[in-house]
């Protein structure tokens, strides 16, 4: 039903657009205008332009649109922070100010890496995260399943090991069973951080998440905000410019987090024994579980369980990290599909909650832009085949022109690179048309009851099948 409510509001909310647009009759743009620019360049260009009304009611329905999903996550942010609710809400600041009155002292950083067959980057990995400025007070690698000599490489580090045994939920099940053995020794001044084996943080990372701890006792979670690592050609460039505008919105947000992303975040450990005592009671999982080993996205997953406990998180802009990049465009898909599908599996099982309500527009939002990308795309081709001469239209050439400014001045701090490929425009859209097939697909996928697999990429872009989850 999820996939199904998702496609219909998105096509609905299209289909009403397009009605709206359709009900004036036909504006006959010829005959067009003859002109000399540019030192005597010809020029076939028509004045005509989308209707007054339907140009303000686009923007009112936008402007709309828009402080519509903000209002009501700051309604369901604030009676988040003033729930007191201990059932319901127990993360909730009212909650954690009252039962949190004697808390003081430093806090102890405890660091978990997931790794399965990662001999070849774990020696990158740990020397950069011991040579944080703010160095962690443990490091535990979490070898899971692995067939080549990561937990030798990792011992040799000098830092410790956990082997899992018998685990066959990924990353989720080798993440519970460290957990159930860490949890219970943390103490009310420890936090627990987890990051993927292929990660660099800022050397200042970790030092500014334990600042934000030891200043606000009610916190329970500091993600950090990704960017992508060099390389990968034009491919690689397309997913820089993608993670920086995404860093661009949580900084826009003021650190509002989206997720705690599963490359670098770092918890409260009373957060995460709340989320094991809440599962199979008021939020979905296995009683005792941390991490829902039935998600695909593990990370998209807590995140909504501590905001449904009422939790308060943030990404402050000091906690950056690298993360690696997919090197092919199977691998891309694969990535992205597990990521959708996650997504959108997470709101699912979750339901229309305060929680998860951005969440559902956040869906229903991308199903809108692919319809409009792909009509955009379609329309623009039926006009070149149509018609035996270019026209210009000055009207949708400001409009373009001010979408052209948008992409570049939001990659802008990426460098040339970044600003060159914005400004040619359509290589972006044409990798926005496959992230947009990688929704469809998904979102399909999800409607007819298909079952999801999930796959380890490796450095050089294949791609290992996993039994399906």
């Amino acid at each position: 039903m999820i996939g199904v409510v998702i496609a219909f509001a998105s096509i609905g909310a299209a289909a009403l657009l397009w009605i709206t647009v359709g009900a004036d009759e036909p504006v006959n743009p010829f005959p067009p205008v003859h002109d000399a620019v540019l030192l005597g360049w010809d020029v076939l260009y028509a004045r005509v332009r989308p209707p007054s009304r339907v140009v303000w009611a686009a923007i009112a329905i936008a402007v709309l649109a828009a402080s519509s999903v903000a209002l009501v996550e700051r309604v369901a942010a604030r009676s988040a922070r003033r729930s007191a609710d201990v059932r319901e809400t127990p993360l909730s600041p009212a909650v954690q100010m009252a039962a949190t009155r004697d808390y003081a002292g430093p806090v102890t950083v405890t660091v978990l890496i997931p790794a399965h067959d990662e001999e070849d980057i774990l020696p990158t990995t740990l020397p950069a995260l011991l040579a944080q400025s703010r160095c962690p007070d443990r490091v535990i690698v979490v070898a899971d399943n692995c067939t080549d000599a990561t937990v030798e490489v990792a011992r040799r580090s000098g830092v410790d090991v956990y082997e899992t045994s018998g685990n066959t939920e990924k990353k989720a099940g080798a993440l519970n069973q460290v957990l159930a053995n860490l949890l219970p020794e943390q103490g009310a001044n420890d936090v627990i951080m987890v990051m993927d084996a292929d990660t660099s943080l800022d050397q200042g990372f970790i030092a500014e998440a334990v600042r934000r701890f030891e200043g606000d006792r009610v916190l329970m979670a500091v993600g950090g905000i990704f960017y992508g690592e060099e390389g990968h050609g034009l491919l690689g460039q397309f997913q820089r410019n993608e993670y920086i505008r995404y860093s661009r919105q949580i900084n826009r947000r003021r650190g509002r987090v989206f997720v705690l992303t599963g490359t670098s975040s770092m918890f409260r450990p009373e957060g995460l024994r709340a989320v094991a005592a809440a599962r199979g009671v008021t939020i979905p999982g296995r009683a005792g579980d941390v991490y829902d080993t039935h998600a695909l996205t593990e990370d998209n997953e807590i995140t909504i369980a501590l905001k449904s406990l009422g939790a308060a998180m943030v990404s402050p802009p000091e906690c950056t990290v690298v993360t690696e990049l997919m090197p092919t465009w199977r691998a891309l898909w694969r990535q992205r599909m597990r990521w959708q599908r996650g997504a959108v599996e997470n709101i699912g099982a979750y339901g229309l909650t305060p929680a998860t309500a951005r969440y559902w527009a956040q869906q229903i939002g991308i199903g809108y832009g692919t319809i409009a990308l792909y009509a955009f795309m379609l329309l623009m081709f039926l006009m070149i085949v149509s018609v035996d001469t270019w026209i210009w239209f000055p009207f949708w050439l400001w409009i373009g022109a001010v979408f052209v400014l948008e992409r570049i001045v939001t990659v802008w701090h990426g460098g040339a690179r970044a600003r060159v490929l914005a400004a040619t425009l359509f290589p972006e859209l044409v990798y926005d048309m496959y992230l947009s097939a990688v929704f469809v697909v998904g979102l399909f996928d999800i409607t007819i009851g298909r079952v999801a697999s999930w796959g380890h990429v490796n450095r050089e872009g294949s791609v290992s099948e996993d039994v399906p989850s």
